[in-house]
């Protein structure tokens, strides 16, 4: 197939360039000469050798007129001074036309679409500009620092004058010259011992630092950190306790009394905050009296057996008992020493942490209460317990401290005349 369509642009090619002869010999039909150049016909046509002349002329392709066009004259641009090149290199370059203007070209201004037409026009000259250096921070301040050289001179000049002024009026009146000293750094010593230990202070001296660093805008509480011996971390050996401080804790405690009668009359009189008989019972085992508001429950021997049938579960360790006097008729005394009472016992690694009161308490109140506390501490003491004095074997440290202040030891000597007080103003 490729090779017929080859042979066949061959023909086609054969007589498209015979077809201007015979073009002139068949002027009414133009085309019929590519029907009869692939006609089976061995007798062609033959052209007229002597055709008409002026249908000759006619039917002859006439040449296309050419317009001579001249074009204008390459402008001269001219060059900076700086930039200009001898004219004689400029005339001796072969390469470069410069035809003659004719005489009848007008002079006129060059636009922009005139000079796009010019051959070989040169594009605007390359223009150099002169540097610009920045100043420099130097520069800049070379002034200044002459101003300030002067301003200063002048204020030595100033200052020396004062100072031939002053030692010229020391010399009349005789004044001696103040000497100031060199300042130095103090350094502020702790006391200590020899071994580097802190110092242990005596209970009254103890109590005047822990209410001079009590710094805080609420009334802090005074801490009594107590470690005792070793042999009280084991688990066997209890230790626990409560006591009624002389000028008490400082802190309201909410007494709730199971009475009826006169002893119910007594117990408000006391200062008891909740009074009642079966209706407090009531209340209690229904919910609405909460027992987290309650810190010391007292009761009558006449209400206990309903007490432990129908709320024992629920107050747990506030159930009133005989052995720590919360059963008792004596009302008025127990809900007194109630609101001055305190518990304390010892933690897992046998350390005692308990309140004693406030800060602003005096002096001797505090001292008082930390009497009462060391001597409940001394009763409270485990029967188990061996190769243990009154207070050696038994306790290692005290120490007292405010609520978010440091804390200082206390001596047991102090320790002991403190409590020793305290039990013979209880016997009086």
């Amino acid at each position: 197939m490729a090779v017929i369509e080859h042979l066949v642009s061959q023909a086609r090619r054969h007589c498209f360039s015979s077809s201007l002869i015979r073009s002139c010999s068949s002027p009414n039909s133009s085309f019929t000469w590519l029907h009869r150049s692939f006609c089976s016909s061995s007798s062609p046509i033959q052209p007229d050798p002597n055709p008409p002349r002026n249908e000759t002329n006619r039917n002859r392709p006439q040449p296309l007129s050419v317009q001579p066009i001249s074009y204008a004259v390459k402008p001269k641009v001219p060059f900076p001074s700086s930039h200009q090149e001898p004219a004689s290199l400029e005339q001796s370059d072969p390469n470069v036309d410069n035809p003659q203007p004719q005489a009848n070209v007008e002079s006129r201004a060059w636009s922009r679409e005139d000079v796009r037409f010019v051959r070989d026009f040169n594009p605007s000259p390359v223009v150099s500009y002169p540097k610009r250096v920045a100043p420099l921070p130097e520069d800049k301040t070379q002034e200044a620092d002459g101003e300030a050289e002067r301003t200063n001179e002048e204020m030595d000049a100033e200052r020396k004058k004062i100072e031939a002024e002053h030692r010229v009026m020391r010399r009349v009146f005789r004044i001696e010259e103040p000497k100031v000293p060199f300042p130095t750094l103090i350094k502020v010593e702790q006391p200590q011992n020899t071994k580097g230990q802190k110092v242990v202070h005596d209970l009254k001296e103890a109590v005047q630092l822990v209410k001079k660093n009590a710094m805080c805008n609420f009334d802090e509480t005074l801490e009594a950190h107590v470690k005792l011996a070793v042999d009280l971390r084991r688990t066997d050996l209890k230790l626990t306790g409560s006591l009624s401080l002389p000028h008490g804790s400082g802190k309201a405690l909410r007494v709730a009394v199971f009475a009826e009668g006169a002893a119910a009359d007594e117990a408000r009189a006391a200062g008891a905050d909740l009074v009642g008989g079966e209706d407090l019972i009531e209340g209690i085992k229904n919910g609405n009296i909460n027992i987290k508001e309650i810190d010391k429950c007292i009761a009558v021997p006449q209400l206990m057996p309903q007490i432990g049938k129908e709320i024992s579960k629920k107050l747990n360790r506030l159930t009133p008992n005989a052995r720590d006097g919360s059963v008792t008729t004596d009302i008025s005394r127990a809900v007194k020493e109630a609101k001055k009472n305190i518990k304390f016992k010892k933690d897992k690694s046998a350390i005692v942490h308990v309140g004693l009161g406030k800060v602003s308490f005096t002096e001797e109140a505090l001292c008082e209460n930390i009497g009462a506390f060391v001597n409940a501490l001394l009763l409270a003491k485990p029967t188990g317990l061996k190769k243990s004095s009154k207070y050696a074997g038994y306790v290692n440290t005290f120490h007292i401290c405010s609520t978010m202040g440091p804390s200082f030891p206390v001596s047991i000597q102090s320790l002991s005349i403190a409590a020793d007080r305290y039990t013979k103003l209880q016997l009086r």
